[in-house]
């Protein structure tokens, strides 16, 4: 199991890192505005498809305001979507070559993919789980329950990559195996390692 922005894609926190320091932004502000009442944000329903892009525009602008810097939710949107990851792409080719079923579980929101090569990236999976579609969003626990019954598998049966410790929390405490994904070499190092797999791009 997959997370998609941050370990299929760069992290999108690179993108907000970029934003903040081009406005003069304090550093972290805008995660800052996400952590904060962070199961029923704007960010929050905008995930769960609660908001419509309008409305988080709004917002999110509000929410930023009352934390010292305004900033407009069409803002944030705008440099969401990262870069694909050749090597994670390839661990994901292998790991299917292999047999293993995959799936991509994935906070996003209404019509956030769009580009060709991503397109093609999300049809690869066996199953996507995706927050705007289902109506709830990592690290809720019916979500990593929706992704193995739609997979038709134990959690115990699973492992799951993400880039946040807050996602992963929930899965390792049904039983899943989790990596947390930071330098995506030595995560596909520990994937290579836990599947007995060769993977493209796994560190010697």
């Amino acid at each position: 199991m997959w997370d998609f922005g941050g370990v299929i894609l760069t992290s999108p926190f690179e993108a907000f890192a970029r934003y903040e320091a081009e406005r003069g932004l304090p550093e972290g502000f805008l995660r800052l505005v996400n952590a904060t009442n962070p199961d029923a944000n704007a960010w929050a329903r905008l995930e769960r498809s609660e908001l419509t892009g309008s409305e988080f525009d709004t917002e999110f602008a509000r929410e930023s305001a009352a934390l010292g810097h305004e900033v407009p939710g069409r803002d944030v949107l705008a440099v969401l979507l990262g870069e694909l990851r050749p090597e994670m792409v390839a661990a994901l080719e292998t790991v299917q070559a292999a047999g293993l079923a995959t799936a991509c579980l994935t906070n996003n929101v209404t019509g956030d993919f769009g580009r060709p090569q991503i397109e093609e990236v999300m049809s690869r999976f066996d199953v996507v789980v995706e927050s705007s579609k289902i109506g709830v969003r990592k690290p809720e626990p019916r979500f990593y329950e929706i992704a193995c019954e739609l997979l038709g598998v134990e959690p115990s049966e699973c492992v799951f990559l993400d880039d946040l410790g807050i996602n992963l929390k929930p899965a390792r405490a049904m039983g899943m195996t989790t990596i947390k994904v930071g330098d995506p070499a030595v995560a596909i190092a520990e994937l290579a390692r836990i599947l007995e797999l060769p993977l493209d791009g796994a560190a010697a």
